[in-house]
């Protein structure tokens, strides 16, 4: 890789960390404030506030792991570093995914509109189907995580019963072709739930416009902007998603692992936890409110702040 596309990618990954930082900061600040003032929080914001912890979890994981391997490149190359980072990146990528698809579940029982029993009964206990969906993603988690031990140990033991073949570059890189496979087919799943909701929304939103046109009432209706707004979030995220989903893609198809697209990779990997959590602000009234508050507050500062003569 040139070095100009290293700054490039470098300086993309500073930015979006402290962006991705801050945003997801200040969601889980508004949440816990509002929680403590009204001493209770509603389904949807403890969705959210967990899903910004995790993403917190997942972007100084990220960020760190990728100065680590481009500073130190050779700490890496041990089966027990790889055991450690991997195990970190699966527990810190699974909860920032499963939350997210989580909550675009919320808002599909929460908007969508259908006459079928089967809806209407997961309608009426969205709470346990949140919380089945959060147990369900547990274990998907614990099965990932076991998988890919096992073939860490299987190419361990490999290493040790031809230490000429351990010399080799060529080891760790199946190795990690491997594992990033494995990880790609467990967020695989996640991505799949969320495109069901998006086409199930589509089409509820289709039905709706079709029975207002009917009865010739405004198409402006708040079930209409409901739906039309969590559309316009989940556009975004699948967006972000498909982004992030190939960059994982990419890794584990490329023709030799090479240190130095770290960079890259990261890149395009942490756009999805920091761009979008900034989009889920600007979507959510509470959310929206604070930030404007805030940026107003820092507006007011920096006017009466006299300036400094030395």
């Amino acid at each position: 890789m040139d070095i100009t596309i290293q700054i490039i990618c470098a300086a993309t990954i500073i930015v979006e960390f402290i962006i991705g930082s801050a945003a997801n900061g200040f969601i889980v600040l508004v949440n816990i404030i509002d929680w403590v003032k009204r001493r209770k929080i509603s389904s949807v914001d403890q969705i959210i506030t967990a899903l910004a912890i995790s993403r917190i979890n997942m972007l100084w994981f990220t960020f760190i792991a990728t100065l680590i391997s481009s500073l130190y490149p050779d700490l890496e190359m041990t089966v027990k570093m790889v055991r450690i980072k991997n195990i970190i990146w699966v527990i810190s990528n699974h909860f920032s995914i499963w939350l997210a698809s989580t909550l675009s579940i919320f808002y599909f029982l929460k908007i969508a509109n259908f006459s079928n029993y089967i809806f209407l009964y997961l309608k009426w206990r969205f709470k346990k189907v949140l919380s089945v969906t959060l147990l369900l993603s547990l274990l998907f988690l614990f099965v990932n995580i076991l998988a890919m031990n096992i073939h860490i140990d299987d190419w361990t033991e490999k290493c040790k019963r031809n230490p000429s073949y351990n010399s080799t570059s060529r080891y760790y890189t199946q190795l990690y072709r491997l594992i990033y496979l494995i990880n790609t087919m467990f967020t695989f799943i996640p991505f799949t739930v969320s495109l069901i909701i998006f086409t199930l929304l589509i089409f509820s939103l289709w039905t709706h416009l079709k029975n207002m046109h009917h009865n010739i009432k405004d198409t402006r209706d708040p079930s209409t902007m409901a739906h039309i707004n969590a559309l316009q979030m989940m556009v975004t995220f699948l967006l972000f998603y498909v982004v992030f989903f190939l960059s994982l893609a990419t890794q584990a198809w490329v023709s030799q692992f090479l240190e130095k697209k770290n960079l890259l990779f990261a890149a395009f990997i942490i756009t999805f936890p920091s761009v979008h959590s900034c989009v889920l602000i600007l979507r959510n009234s509470k959310l929206k409110q604070a930030s404007l508050l805030v940026v107003w507050w820092l507006r007011c500062r920096s006017k009466y702040v006299e300036p400094f003569v030395p």
